[in-house]
């Protein structure tokens, strides 16, 4: 709840915490060429190979984000999107964030760099604490409202996506979906890509993948790597401070002695210095042309998120029905941030006040295990799959910050002097907390008959915190149960078609967990319930893919408090949504394919009140803080030729609001990207793309107070970009 909240984040953070790769385009009369680069492992450990296909919905590409058994969206009680890596490569998104909200359905982001550029929205539910996100499979757990890793496309194999509420595979947080991104993983034949990338505002990417088998002469296929590194950089499209730079690398060693077990160990890194932008003042309700590329934040702003993660990863089949997986991790994340966050213009004065210079560093450590194993055996005559396991881990965090500093200032709109963050206003260490969390879960699909399978799953997670104010050395400790788990029947008519009805039943908690004050501390973690009913499907010989849901969630335990007060409050009131959701991908003549989705959806508070000036005010009937209820995605594909393809995006995303009342309006908007892409040489590709084509003016994020929205982070303006691709 308070992760889509619009208050600053000093009162926010007070209420929580007091072969060479094929780059030709396929032949008009051809299916999509599945590159060596689609080419994905199987599993977590890699033992066989599987094809992803470069485009469309995936139906029949096993996953493992929506099930531990590897079903196929086609055999999952689900929604779920398989978004393939090179398919966001193709258009043009070079961030998680791109991929996700123009590729999947129904997601739309509002990062800001409090986020860590990362939080979404998703069946009416918003920011990192209802929409989780996995790196491989693993969770990382959100620090104050925070996750920065991963961001770059380029070492993505694909991105899975599960909407609806999840926590019977990954635990509390989980509401309204989860967002998993499989990075590349080692493989055996040959590969090498690179690609070089100049465009507007001085951007400049460089990037690199390499892999294959090691010393395969004297060993065999024992040994494989994989190795990504991507670096961006721009001086970006605002003044001042709105450069920007990072450095993704992922790194993994393959060992494969025998057909039945693969151990892989792997490392990546993420670095990021993202623009030190918090938003553009509203002046009486909108953002004037003069104004639209000036950055409000101090001349010496910082902002610097370095994360790495280490996995070793086990799987073994000792036979054809047992698979036996482990996975231990390290994950670090230190971040930075030296800005002044808040901006307002004051009709009286004609100035832009400026509030909130804060100075935050997060440390997090996360170490932890994951064993799970899958028995393939009958029941009562019938086939039956049945996974279990458990998952332990230990987080450390150390939260520094100036909460006790408070400084306003105010410039002129134009021709002004941004000045210095004061000296006098340094951060000092806060609080540290630990966590301890261990959970067990299982999951069971029963194939009834040949056409009728029936799947549960349950998973029970007994986190306990444990948090040290560093100043007054007052100590808390508390111990949380959350459960989740889920029923689901699915129906194949035929080989290329499902419908399934499910009811899962799922936990978030009612902030960061691993953060949560003490005040906070003392709630029940919130909960929800979802329905669901649906249909997948393939047609014309998999030249159509298509699937339709229809959903209703509740989540209840809300905390009410009074706006912009770090009070606590008290845990009341109820929040629900229901909608439909369209997603197909379809080759509708040679040369031409159509791939999109349309997610369209109500949603409220159903019981929620606070009391302002004095006064209870109900909300009951609003539409929750910025949460759209209607997201649309179309891509149209032109391929003339083998030489030569063309690409047309459209996102739609409708309005939301910044605060409770409804009274703070971001509007509706419409974006149009554009791909061009010439086939050089068989092993080279050149690329032109236009993002923002008519130069919308958007927000995707917004404060507000008292009602009154005072500022929009903007989207950003018309760009264009060259790219050169090469493999070898």
């Amino acid at each position: 709840m308070f992760a889509s909240h619009p208050l600053s984040r000093k009162r926010l953070f007070a209420a929580l915490s007091h072969a060479p790769l094929i780059l030709a385009a396929p032949p008009a009369s051809a299916q999509e060429v599945v590159t060596l680069e689609q080419l994905s492992v199987e599993g977590e450990g890699g033992v066989s190979l599987t094809r992803a296909a470069p485009v469309g919905l995936n139906l029949r590409t096993p996953d493992r984000t929506a099930s531990r058994i590897g079903l196929t969206p086609l055999e999952t009680p689900a929604s779920i999107d398989i978004v393939s890596g090179e398919a966001a490569r193709l258009r043009g998104q070079t961030s998680i964030a791109e991929a996700v909200t123009q590729d999947a359905t129904g997601i739309t982001t509002i990062a800001d760099p409090g986020n860590g550029n990362g939080a979404f929205t998703s069946r009416g539910f918003a920011g990192p604490n209802s929409i989780q996100q996995l790196y491989d499979g693993t969770r990382f757990y959100v620090g104050a409202g925070t996750v920065t890793f991963p961001f770059d496309t380029w070492n993505v194999e694909r991105i899975e996506v599960l909407r609806g509420p999840s926590s019977v595979l990954y635990g509390d947080g989980a509401i309204g979906g989860i967002i998993n991104v499989v990075p590349k993983k080692p493989v055996f034949v040959p590969i090498n890509t690179a690609r070089a990338v100049v465009g507007s505002d001085g951007l400049a990417r460089l990037a690199f993948d390499s892999g294959g088998g090691i010393a395969q002469a004297e060993y065999g296929d024992t040994f494989a790597y994989r190795l990504n590194v991507s670096g961006n950089r721009a001086d970006g499209w605002l003044r001042p401070e709105g450069d920007f730079r990072n450095l993704a690398v992922s790194a993994a060693l393959l060992f494969q002695p025998s057909p039945d077990l693969a151990i892989t160990l792997s490392h990546d890194l993420g670095y990021q210095e993202p623009a030190r932008y918090w938003g553009t003042p509203l002046v009486e309700g909108r953002i004037p042309d003069l104004i639209r590329f000036n950055n409000y934040n101090v001349r010496d702003a910082k902002i610097t998120w370095a994360d790495n993660w280490t996995q070793l990863k086990a799987e073994w089949s000792p036979s054809a029905d047992i698979t036996i997986r482990n996975t231990a991790y390290r994950l670090t994340s230190r971040r930075h941030w030296l800005d002044v966050e808040q901006y307002a213009f004051n009709r009286g004065t004609g100035l832009v006040d400026r509030s909130n210079y804060l100075e935050i560093y997060h440390n997090q450590e996360q170490v932890g295990n994951r064993l799970d194993a899958t028995f393939r055996s009958d029941v009562l005559g019938l086939p039956n799959v049945f996974a279990a396991g458990f998952d332990v881990n230990h987080i450390d965090f150390l939260h520094t910050n100036n909460f006790y500093f408070d400084q306003t200032t105010s410039v002129p709109l134009t021709g002004y002097d941004p000045g210095l963050f004061p000296q006098n206003g340094r951060a000092r260490p806060a609080y540290a907390t630990q966590t301890s969390q261990a959970s067990v879960f299982a999951e069971d699909r029963l194939i009834i008959t040949d056409k009728l399978s029936f799947l549960t799953g349950a998973r029970l997670d007994v986190p306990t915190l444990r948090r040290t104010d560093l100043q007054t050395g007052a100590q808390f400790e508390r111990t949380f149960n959350a459960l989740g788990y889920r029923f689901g029947l699915v129906y194949n008519p035929t080989p290329d078609s499902a419908l399934y009805a499910q009811y899962s039943y799922a936990t978030d908690p009612v902030g960061s967990l691993i953060t949560l004050s003490q005040s906070l501390a003392g709630f029940k973690l919130a909960t929800g319930d979802q329905i669901e009913v649906g249909a997948k499907g393939l047609a014309f010989d998999g030249q159509l893919e298509w699937t339709l849901a229809g959903y209703r969630i509740v989540k209840d335990n809300l905390i009410s408090r009074l706006p912009n007060s770090p009070a606590a409050g008290v845990q009341v009131g109820s929040q629900s949504s229901q909608g439909v959701e369209l997603a197909l991908g379809w080759r509708v003549a040679p040369g031409w394919r159509i791939d999109g989705n349309l997610a369209l959806l109500h949603a409220q508070y159903d019981s929620f009140t606070q009391v302002v000036n004095g006064a209870t005010v109900s909300y009951a009937g609003k539409q929750p803080i910025d949460v759209p209820e209607r997201v649309a995605n179309l891509w149209l594909t032109w391929e003339p030729s083998r030489d030569w393809a063309a690409r047309i995006g459209l996102q739609n995303i409708g309005q939301v609001y910044s605060d409770f009342g409804n009274t703070a309006r971001r509007p509706a908007y419409t974006l149009v990207n554009l791909v061009l892409d010439r086939q050089v040489t068989e092993d080279s590709r050149l690329s032109l793309r236009v993002y923002n084509l008519f130069d919308k003016v958007y927000a995707i994020n917004g404060n507000a107070v008292d009602g009154v929205g005072t500022n929009w982070l903007l989207g950003r303006p018309r760009s264009v970009e060259v790219a050169y691709t090469v493999a070898w």
